[in-house]
């Protein structure tokens, strides 16, 4: 009567190399997900930030319709605390009050993205340099081409 007992118990429970091959499979497939999972975050990230330059560079315009220049600052337009989706502010520059193009984005040619107003997110690094060429500026979310263009700064080609 006890063997039986005792075969029944052991027939219920996992030996410990199934237990293991179990956890090793878990840790092979988290493994594979983790970083699958972080890119599509990451995607999702850029396309918010987009959606928040598209929509912001939409409002500026109709303020310089309306006031017939363009705000000095994004708090001008209600946006002066807006942060990307990395939790940084936006940078906005007004070009049509900057004497030259010394602080303007630049793509590879050295010539300005924009003529009205640059518009953009650091990115994920949190870091940018104006030349688009830069290693820490490839992450960045731009507006170019006076808004013909918004996306990665590493997609696009002048």
């Amino acid at each position: 009567m006890l063997q039986q007992f005792l075969h029944r118990v052991r027939a219920c429970g996992f030996t410990v190399i199934e237990l293991m091959i179990s956890l090793a499979i878990v840790g092979v497939l988290a493994s594979v997900a983790t970083p699958m999972y972080q890119n599509y975050r990451e995607r999702v990230r850029v396309n918010a930030a987009i959606t928040d330059i598209a929509a912001m560079s939409a409002v500026i315009k109709l303020y310089s319709t309306d006031a017939h220049k363009l705000p000095a600052s994004l708090a001008d337009i209600g946006n002066g605390g807006k942060l990307d989706p990395w939790g940084r502010p936006y940078r906005y520059l007004d070009l049509t009050t900057v004497k030259g193009h010394g602080a303007s984005r630049k793509d590879k040619r050295l010539n300005p993205l924009n003529s009205d107003f640059d518009l953009y997110s650091v990115g994920k690094d949190g870091e940018s340099l104006t030349s688009l060429m830069a290693p820490p500026s490839r992450d960045d979310v731009i507006r170019a081409r006076d808004g013909r263009f918004i996306g990665l700064a590493r997609d696009f080609d002048p």
